[in-house]
């Protein structure tokens, strides 16, 4: 991961300092340069109160939405290299100073790194455009876009900016932590969509600072904050089906995704649902603490997502009890494996304690399940039903062991 880091970092460098002088730097460039500079700190201090939630909220492994990229996408269309790989820094750099000090620490290298990735792509759209566009940068007279096939390149170029900075960064976020599958890697990644919005303001800020009045930006920073509060509400909404401790899924997400595959099950096959309950986790939460036996639970989510198929669900229902919507499944006997492998997994968790200097080991679950269809289970309801009276006969029975309910007559 380092190594990568690395080779990403000095790739920007050089390929910034290949570019930096293939057009000469004029006085309007400069005043160009002074206006966007001074757009995008106004909009960086409007929205950095949204910024700070959104990164405060955001999951590690989820690829960050750059909305600053209106203003270095702008930059790189009107503007030599030289001052469109300066844009990128300075619009860096004034976040880090506005946001980031206020938020949970943000790693010197993992902030360069980005902003690298961005350059890397910067330098690739500036090939693109010098080598497409009749007018590169755009000027007074000649303008901006010279026609449709203009349009057309800095299509190409910001697309192609888009797509070298997110493939960098995805990289680096599977080598940082392996993702179980594709789709898990890619979860959050539709909310790149609200990305192409920043890109498509960057053209419209382009044009508007070549071509026209430059006080009408005024209308592209107020679109962007309207822009930062859609990428809060969309982050909100997922917050609000994930549990902030396990990364599971919450009780009420699970509940509507397990209606959904119970309505998909079709004839001849079966759902089954497994209720789990952490043995004795009241006195791990007395001996260490809470935040200690949070960490407990975390690691016990992480080992259930690794057990489990992609088209499983997994959620927290409360407390130290999880569930768990197993799809598509053969049988009562295929239903006992998986909660046998389940229990077994669980069992070789070891969970250190930074604040004790103590590892937990030995942690044990109770698992009840029950199928769909079968008797007297025809809903969610049902099964939930079910399967808390299997937990309970598995509790009951010494725990740290498997009970279902009964199969259909």
């Amino acid at each position: 991961m380092r190594s990568y880091v690395l080779v990403v970092n000095l790739i920007a460098v050089l390929s910034t300092a290949a570019t930096a002088w293939l057009v000469p730097v004029t006085g309007t460039d400069l005043i160009r340069f002074g206006v966007l500079t001074l757009c995008a700190a106004i909009a960086i201090e409007g929205t950095r109160q949204i910024e700070r939630q959104r990164e405060y909220d955001r999951a590690p492994a989820v690829a960050y939405v750059d909305t600053k990229a209106v203003w270095s996408v702008a930059a790189v269309i009107a503007l030599p290299p030289v001052l469109a790989a300066a844009m990128v820094v300075v619009t860096y750099t004034i976040a880090w100073l506005r946001i980031w000090p206020h938020q949970r620490p943000v790693l010197p290298h993992r902030w360069i790194f980005s902003a690298a990735t961005v350059l890397c792509g910067t330098q690739a759209a500036v090939v693109v455009l010098s080598l497409g566009m009749r007018h590169y940068p755009g000027s007074p007279d000649s303008g901006l876009l010279a026609g449709l096939g203009d349009l057309a390149v800095i299509i190409v170029a910001a697309a192609l900016r888009w797509a070298i900075n997110t493939a960098l960064v995805m990289i680096a976020i599977a080598l940082s932590s392996p993702p179980k599958s594709i789709g898990e890697l890619f979860s959050g990644f539709g909310d790149q969509i609200l990305e192409a919005g920043s890109l498509g303001l960057g053209l419209v800020t382009a044009v508007v600072l070549v071509q026209a009045n430059p006080l009408v930006l005024v209308g592209v920073v107020i679109a962007l904050v309207a822009l930062h509060r859609g990428l809060l509400l969309t982050q909100y909404r997922r917050d609000a089906h994930t549990d902030a401790t396990t990364g599971l899924v919450t009780k009420r997400r699970w509940r509507q995704l397990a209606e959904e595959h119970l309505g998909r099950t079709r004839a001849g096959r079966k759902l089954g649902v497994l209720f789990l309950d952490l043995d004795n986790f009241k006195t791990i939460n007395d001996t260490y603490g809470h935040p200690n036996g949070d960490l407990v639970l975390r690691a016990v989510g992480d080992a259930l997502r690794a057990e489990i198929r992609e088209q499983d669900v997994c959620g927290r229902w409360g407390g130290e009890e999880f569930a768990i919507v197993i799809p598509d499944i053969h049988g009562e006997e295929t239903l006992r494996q998986v909660a046998e492998r389940i229990r077994h997994q669980v069992a070789v968790v070891s969970v250190a304690l930074p604040d004790r200097d103590t590892v937990l080991t030995d942690l044990t679950v109770s698992i009840g399940g029950a199928l769909y269809p079968a008797t007297n289970i025809t809903s969610v309801d049902d099964l939930l039903v079910a399967t808390d009276t299997a937990l309970y006969r598995a509790k009951q029975g010494g725990r740290n062991r498997v009970e279902l309910a009964p199969p259909a007559q």
